[in-house]
Formats: structure tokens, sequence, C-alpha cells
């Protein structure tokens, strides 16, 4: 009786002692990068206190104090008061929470509806590849803050309609994205092998296509998480996005401008949260590219 060498193969992939090796492997190469760890920390201590938040806060985000308006800080309120006598602090950790989910829900949605059409474009090819790529360089022509407002301009301005509007104008990066990847994935001998054996193109792109552009999509979606927090800050800036009383970070920003010389500290914290969020996710990125990206070892 012949032996069957592949089963047995299949289930040693799938013990436990091999993936506790594949993340210890993984593990290394993150650690390679220098500024990922430091990343990944900036980024914990955000999400945690978006988390955390109702435990954390002092006082709520909400309740007035007219009485200590304007407070510079102190032990009582460590980052001090708004215009409204709110805490700021409090109001820092529940925008984390707000922040966070404008990043991932909006990339999260562009993914969901930008990776199948990347992928159907770039496995089809010819006409389906032309005529998708023509409605993507359409989208793409408008600079994405000025879609975004056109989109809100006619949804009208809240929070979700902001998350809406810049999930629809990321959705051509994921597309040609993964169209690119899926041309030179295509191309691969094993893809022309299950060709041979008469897979169906269906699950080609499931089982074979899609799982091999996977970690690159995930390194790029790490990426724009932290650029869509910026754009959606900024359209809350604007008036287009969070309205008030929501603890918003660009709202916040927004309502600090009249009061910018007498209490810089309005504008101070609210800023400095959204640049450190959005440098923890850079620098978390470079690491997970380093991880999840052959390519970019090299030069990790």
């Amino acid at each position: 009786m012949s032996s069957l060498p592949a089963p047995s193969a299949s289930v040693a992939a799938e013990s436990p002692s091999s993936r506790r090796d594949g993340w210890r492997a993984h593990w290394r190469l993150f650690r390679r990068s220098r500024m990922a760890l430091p990343g990944l920390l900036l980024f914990s201590v955000f999400v945690l206190a978006g988390l955390l938040a109702p435990v954390l806060a002092p006082w709520s985000p909400y309740d007035n104090d007219l009485a200590n308006v304007m407070a510079t800080p102190s032990a009582a309120h460590w980052f001090g008061t708004d215009e409204l006598g709110r805490d700021i602090f409090t109001r820092i950790l529940y925008g984390a929470r707000i922040s966070l989910v404008e990043g991932v829900v909006s990339v999260v949605i562009a993914a969901a509806i930008g990776v199948p059409v990347g992928l159907l474009s770039g496995y089809a090819g010819k006409r389906v590849d032309a005529t998708i790529m023509r409605l993507v360089d359409v989208l793409m022509a408008f600079p994405g803050v000025l879609l975004a407002i056109v989109i809100i301009s006619i949804l009208g301005p809240s929070l979700t309609n902001a998350i809406l509007a810049v999930a629809i104008y990321t959705v051509p990066i994921f597309a040609r994205f993964a169209r690119g990847q899926t041309l030179a994935v295509k191309e691969e001998p094993y893809i022309e092998a299950c060709r041979a054996m008469g897979m169906s193109n269906l699950r080609l792109l499931a089982r074979h296509v899609f799982p091999n552009i996977a970690a690159t999509v995930m390194a790029l979606a790490t990426l724009r998480v932290g650029i869509n927090i910026l754009t959606c800050a900024s359209l809350s800036f604007l008036g287009l996005g969070a309205q008030a009383p929501l603890p918003e970070w660009g709202a916040m920003l927004a309502s600090s401008r009249t009061t910018l010389l007498i209490a810089p500290h309005l504008a101070l914290f609210p800023g400095v949260a959204i640049l450190l969020l959005v440098f923890g996710l850079n620098l978390f990125q470079d690491g997970l590219q380093v991880v999840l990206d052959p390519k970019s070892r090299g030069r990790s």
C-alpha cells in the first residue's frame, strides 16, 4: 500500500506547535522594525482609553459647569475645562472611542466593497477590467476631502454620514490596490495549475488569490485607518462631521478657534491626541508590513 504523506503534512501544519512557531516568527519580524513596538504601544493606549472611558473618566463628557469655564489644567481637571466648563480629559477619552470608530468602520466598509471589485477587475481582465477601472478613475479624479464634502452636502452633516463619505472615497484606493495585487498573483504557476485541474473561477479567487493578497491589503487597511481618522476630524472641524455635543476631536478643535489666544489648552490637547494616534498607527503599520509583506522584509 502506498503511503500518503500529504494528509500527514497537512495535519502537522495545523498542529498547535506549528502555529506557535509561526506566531514567534511573526513576532521576531515585527520587532525588527524599531518603531513598530512604540507604535503598537501608543495605539493600544488609545484603544484602551476608548474602551475604558466610562471607567477612567472622572467626569461626564456632557455636563456643563458654567462656574468653571476655560479653567487651566489642575488636579481636579487634568487637561482643564472648555468654554462650557466640560472636562477636557474626559472628552479626550470619549473622543478616542469616536475617532477609532470613524477610522475602523470607514476602512471596513471601503475594503468590503473595494477589495472584491479589485479582485474581479484584476482576475477577469479585458472589458470587465477596463470598465471597472474607468469608473474607479472617475472617483479618484476628485480630491478625497472634496468628494467627501460633496457627499455630506447631499446627505447632511452627521457622524454617520461623515464615516460613509470617507468610506466611499476610500473604495477606489482599495479597488486599485487589490487589482494590482491580483494581476501579479494570477500569473503564478500554481494558479495556472488550478485552472488546468478545472477549479471554478469563484473557488480559485476565494481559496488561492484572495488569501495571497490578504496580507498586503491588511497592511494598507492599517495605514488607511490613520488617514481616515484625520479626514473625519477635518470634516468635523469644518462642521460637516460629528455635531455638538459629541466629544469628537475635530469638533473640539473647531470650537476652540475663538478662544485660542486666551485658552490655548482647548486646542492643544485634542490636537496632540490626533497627532499621537495617527503617528502610532503609522509606526504600527510599518511593523505590520514587515510581518505581512515578504517584499518589505529586505528593506526593514
